[in-house]
């Protein structure tokens, strides 16, 4: 009693809202780690970006603001997107016109790119990885005017980053509770409430940045705890699409199928989809407690159906598994978004057609393929060490600007060339650079979705505009 709750601002600068807007659950998480100690508030940027940010600074007047940066660009190889000078002018800028506070920054893109963003920005501190044992520990070092050294903290005066030795008991990890901490109405319409069950990843894709900033091995919660949030959730929301948002949903065994055994014993009336679904573990099992909790599409990442491709990119699958999941999917009408990623090492016009062969072979012409042409290089990943030995990056580049891997064998010409022409031929097949659907597509697809009332996933709404388009323009579906 008498002693006033020190307060925290964290800023959330992530502005993308395509394919659809992602609410802030990191920041989520950290703000209920902290909120014992703290009074914590969140500026969610993703509407308004940063216009309201200088303002909610004045009213609040924090005493720390934490940063996080999601991304650095949209990895779009024909023509990316980068996010840093927007973050820079319309989020730092405003935090430094407005505040002294110290600024933390932290995120999964400030972590790839921790050493070049703390100078670009002039940050304070920083966080590498995992906030909720690090910043508390700041935190309270500032509380009492101590200068910090922890393990997983940068500093501006130009502190060596040493890695964490341990990482969070996301175990025991509080519910997120997104919407008591952001608004969550805007996110309603096209977004969905997300939920993280795991931390880390157990594989090891080429390409992939998790275990470098989450570690080697799944960090599990338990089906209670998950069921308690969502259940909780559904009672403050009402009907409100839920997606689980970890690397792989079905990683480890197990995991996923206590979830849904959990959701589907409770009887909840929800909502439920997934990104990463590992073709190594689908199994009937799984798809039946999936349908019992209330699954209404799903996300699967192959990446490619080459037999050859998939052992360069360290994919943990064989095709025969690939095609005893796509065969599954197929049986149970699984709505699903498949995606798969073209010029990877080793890559040639003979592997592009085994995918394609899959395609045509496996996947329903109602989901909708995402087809991505070479893969965006960051720092500490297999990748990076096979374009340096293959010269296709230096070993001075920072990566801050994306660069981006296709195999020798192909062109970034010549590989956009065969994705166009393959797209072309089949409705459902999507390439990167078409990833938005025009507004006028997005009109049409709302409209039809209230007449007929639709309930299926967008995306085979705006499928039915693009085959009823192929059809006119005289194409084959």
């Amino acid at each position: 009693p008498g002693v006033q709750m020190k307060k925290v601002l964290l800023v959330n600068s992530n502005t993308e809202k395509m394919p659809y807007p992602v609410p802030p659950i990191g920041l989520c998480l950290l703000a209920a780690r902290l909120q014992d100690k703290y009074h914590v508030e969140i500026y969610d940027g993703v509407f308004d970006e940063g216009a309201g940010l200088a303002e909610k600074i004045g009213s609040f007047r924090p005493d720390y603001i934490g940063l996080s940066i999601r991304n650095i660009d949209d990895m779009d190889m024909s023509g990316p997107t980068t996010y840093l000078d927007l973050i820079e002018k319309s989020f730092v800028a405003a935090i430094k016109d407005a505040s002294s506070a110290p600024l933390i920054l932290g995120g999964s893109g400030f972590s790839m790119y921790a050493e070049y963003l703390m100078k670009r920005f002039g940050a304070d501190y920083g966080v590498f990885g995992e906030a909720e044992e690090t910043l508390p520990l700041l935190l309270d070092a500032l509380d009492r005017g101590e200068r910090p050294a922890l393990p997983g903290l940068l500093t501006g005066s130009g502190g060596c980053l040493t890695r964490p030795g341990t990482y969070y008991d996301f175990s025991s990890a509080p519910s997120a509770d997104i919407d008591l901490r952001v608004d969550f109405n805007p996110y309603r319409a096209r977004g969905a409430y997300g939920v993280q069950t795991k931390r880390g990843c157990a594989h090891r894709c080429i390409y992939c940045t998790y275990t470098h900033i989450e570690g080697g091995r799944f960090r599990t919660r338990s089906a209670v705890s998950v069921a308690d949030e969502i259940e909780s959730a559904c009672r403050r929301l009402g009907q409100v699409t839920f997606e689980f948002v970890d690397s792989t949903f079905n990683d480890p065994p197990g995991h996923a199928e206590a979830i849904c055994a959990e959701i589907a014993r409770r009887k909840l009336d929800v909502r439920l989809r997934t990104m990463g679904i590992n073709p190594a573990n689908v199994t009937r099992e799984l798809f039946d407690l999936m349908l019992a909790a209330g699954f209404a599409q799903i996300d699967s990442t192959p990446d490619s159906a080459s037999p050859a491709m998939l052992k360069s990119l360290c994919k943990n699958f064989t095709l025969g598994e690939l095609e005893r999941a796509a065969a599954i999917i197929r049986e149970y009408d699984m709505p699903t978004m498949w995606f798969f990623i073209f010029g990877g090492p080793g890559e040639d016009e003979r592997t592009i057609e085994e995918t394609f062969g899959f395609i045509d072979s496996w996947v329903s012409p109602l989901d909708m393929v995402h087809m991505t042409m070479g893969l965006r290089v960051y720092p500490h990943t297999p990748l990076y060490d096979i374009a340096l030995a293959e010269g296709a990056i230096q070993a001075g580049d920072d990566l801050v600007a994306p660069r981006f891997y296709v195999s020798p064998r192909l062109s970034k010409e010549s590989l956009r060339e065969i994705i166009t022409a393959a797209s072309m031929k089949r409705s459902n097949c999507i390439p990167i650079y078409e990833s938005t659907p025009p507004p006028a597509m997005m009109r049409e697809a709302m409209e039809m979705r209230q007449r007929e009332k639709l309930d299926e996933p967008m995306f085979r709404t705006l499928l039915r505009i693009r085959r009823r388009m192929f059809r006119e323009q005289g194409l084959v579906p």
